[in-house]
């Protein structure tokens, strides 16, 4: 029965995108194509997880929908969203550091910091900075599509003359018609007591669907959402990042990673492989263009001999690997899961596999990269793929190393024309970066689960215990769902005991005042 419901529900959605599709062609393009720009029209057309966005912020009624869409494109033409880069924007809003992305929350979602401190009100540079925040989120939009951004108002030592309403009313609207579902929450931090008034004013602008979001936290508060590790040490963290540019912080995969992680010797089998492997985590850099002693791959060398390797090793090596189920269908390579890596506590759930697929007639490069090259072991990192072959790749924990949400995967490919003559480490030197398919993969953390006690598999007890484990989690769940609930319960009991205090008072003043009539009329 719940199939059912699920399978109408995925065909009702259709039809409210396919809806919204033909109504913004019908009631909006007819009479004005030079409205909005055409690749933002385009991209309405095809791409359904963009129209998915706004129907599900209007929940899902379309005409709501439509008039936010209509709002958003005006802006992204009128901001010249599309074509808004590092060059167009005035080198010293860069260099003051006010807004940048930077480190994640509790829950994963990537940090959007405002140094409220470092805005002054500016009637002449305010379409700069709206321009620049512009950047920055269209800029994390193409980077990580569909993943919420926090974003954290760092209010310490900063004043009422720091305060420019139309700017933070710019920001607000920004996530509630710009860049629909993009909100996780929005993290007041230290905020000083003479600017309460001017926060009430933008708590009504936020609207009943984003007043949740909204959290109020001193500097010993805010590590309920974000650890100390991604906090500066003025907020009680450990976090050492100091802002500066050029470069752009945003990137992680811009930050000296490797291809691997260090290697943990555990017998002298496992040491050799890890000599060889940290030779080719030499090449550690996105940008670096100086590699100390790369080691030189030919192509094609590199291909049979791996091809001789992987009958004997691929088996052993993906034994134990949690498959993919999801496929991204990518330019040069299928890139199987879609989206993320799952990781578990245990023991049998440290390991991962990527599955590349080659879908050109050429041979396609490639190399896998992670923001945190301390706890994951990928092999191979990097090697080359045969037209419509298939590589496995295997992500595995090593150590005591746990996996978190925040930690991320990137998976590059390139296709050869001249695959047989050129190496490895120097073909991704010289390879332009529009030729680069780049793909992400999120972390995404499994719930541990404790193992049944009886050595036997498949007992009748595992069974029984088994079953027990999912009960108890489905319990905590809806434990979870529940205590969600009353919690908005207790909020609207609270506004509805606030409402009656309020027809309360107007009674007593409207008697107060019909008494006082009564009195004036009166006669002495």
């Amino acid at each position: 029965m719940a199939e059912v419901d699920s399978h109408e529900g995925v065909q009702d959605l259709e039809k409210k995108i396919e809806e919204t599709r033909q109504r913004f062609r019908n009631e909006f393009l007819q009479d004005s194509t030079d409205k909005y720009d055409s690749r933002d029209v385009e991209r309405l057309q095809e791409d359904d997880a963009l129209v998915e966005g706004y129907l599900t912020w209007r929940l899902y009624v379309v005409d709501d929908a439509l008039k936010m869409i209509d709002d958003s494109f005006q802006w992204r033409k009128e901001y010249g969203v599309n074509d808004l880069t590092e060059s167009t924007i005035p080198k010293w809003m860069f260099e003051t550091g006010a807004v940048y992305l930077h480190g994640y929350d509790k829950e994963g979602n990537k940090l959007f910091w405002f140094k409220v401190k470092l805005h002054v009100k500016d009637a002449k540079t305010i379409m700069d900075k709206k321009k620049y925040v512009a950047f920055w989120l269209e800029r994390y939009a193409k980077k990580e599509p569909g993943m919420p951004l926090t974003v954290v108002f760092d209010m310490a030592d900063s004043g009422l003359s720091n305060i420019d309403m139309d700017f933070v009313k710019y920001v607000i609207n920004c996530f509630k018609v710009y860049y629909p579902k993009f909100l996780s929450k929005m993290i007041i931090v230290d905020m000083p007591w003479i600017m309460n008034a001017a926060w009430k004013i933008v708590k009504s602008w936020l609207g009943p669907e984003a007043i949740s979001k909204l959290k109020f936290a001193s500097k010993s508060e805010v590590q309920t959402f974000i650890g100390p590790e991604y906090l500066p040490p003025h907020m009680g963290g450990t976090d050492p990042f100091k802002y500066s540019y050029p470069p752009l912080p945003d990137d992680d995969f811009q930050t000296p990673i490797c291809d691997n992680g260090p290697i943990v010797s555990e017998d002298e089998t496992e040491s050799k492989e890890g000599e060889m492997e940290s030779k080719d985590a030499l090449e550690s850099s996105f940008n670096s263009e100086v590699v100390a002693k790369p080691k030189k791959v030919n192509f094609l060398e590199d291909s049979l001999r791996s091809e001789d390797n992987d009958k004997a090793d691929t088996s052993a090596r993906t034994k134990g690997a949690r498959k993919p189920l999801t496929t991204f269908k990518g330019l040069l390579l299928d890139v199987s899961p879609a989206e993320e890596l799952s990781f578990g506590s245990g023991e049998t759930e440290k390991k991962s596999l990527i599955i590349l697929s080659n879908v050109t007639k050429n041979q396609v490069a490639f190399k896998v990269r992670t923001t945190a090259p301390e706890k994951y072991r990928v092999k191979p990192s990097s090697s080359c793929c045969e037209p419509g072959a298939s590589v496995d790749i295997v992500v595995s924990l090593h150590g005591g190393s746990q996996a978190s949400p925040q930690d991320r995967f990137l998976v590059m490919a390139a296709e050869m024309d001249n695959a047989g003559s050129q190496e490895l480490a120097q073909f991704w030197k010289e390879v332009p970066k529009t030729k680069i398919m780049e793909h992400r993969l999120r972390c995404h953390v499994l719930e541990s689960i404790k193992p049944a006690l009886s050595p036997l598999r498949d007992s009748p007890m595992d069974i029984a215990t088994s079953g027990q484990q999912e009960l108890s989690t489905a319990l905590m769940r809806v434990t979870a769902c529940n205590s969600r609930l009353e919690q908005k319960l207790n909020t609207c009991l609270w506004v509805q005991k606030v409402l009656i205090g309020l027809v309360l008072v107007l009674m007593v003043l409207n008697l107060s005042c019909l008494y006082l009539l009564g009195t004036a009329q009166r006669p002495s």
